[in-house]
């Protein structure tokens, strides 16, 4: 029995990651990895941190980006107060690491890196750690939904947001 809600639980995660993909597919290929976020209606935090730090027009540059997109459920999950301090003027400079922390170069598809585990540079210096052995994760974080394409990169979105370590 629990094999078969695990089976479940995965078939549903795998069918709204797919739906989800598919809402913000198609026009938005035209659109750079900021219109499409915005236009995806599900990372307002997002879009509001990328503005406050001031990458609005590094992630409408030219690219090629890969972005690890958390939610604004994933920010929501965050402890209390978090995300109002990162978006504080004076907290600037944490804002850009923890956001960069969520950037690579280049534009990597999940087909990409089906079946491998790497350590990967970030835009912010650092690496994450990136396992598709069964599934995405980055980190600790599950992609939930891949291949998001945007005129100047690709979206993957993650159920977590990712902090730099140091």
């Amino acid at each position: 029995m629990q094999r078969r809600s695990f089976i479940g639980m995965v078939t549903g995660l795998a069918l709204a990651a797919t739906s989800f993909g598919a809402a913000l597919a198609g026009s938005q290929s035209k659109m750079d990895i900021v219109d499409t976020a915005a236009g995806a209606g599900s990372f307002g935090t997002l879009v509001a941190a990328v503005e406050a730090a001031g990458l609005v027009d590094t992630l409408k540059g030219e690219g090629p980006f890969t972005v690890f997109a958390p939610t604004d459920e994933a920010f929501a999950a965050l402890p209390d107060g978090t995300v109002e301090m990162l978006l504080m003027p004076e907290n600037k400079d944490k804002l850009v690491a923890i956001l960069t922390y969520h950037v690579v170069s280049g534009k990597v598809m999940a087909a990409d890196i089906a079946g491998k585990k790497a350590m990967v540079p970030t835009v912010q210096g650092s690496e994450i750690s990136v396992d598709a052995m069964q599934g995405v994760m980055i980190n600790d974080a599950t992609v939930v939904a891949a291949d998001v394409a945007a005129s100047n990169g690709v979206i993957h979105v993650i159920d977590k947001v990712l902090i730099p370590q140091g």
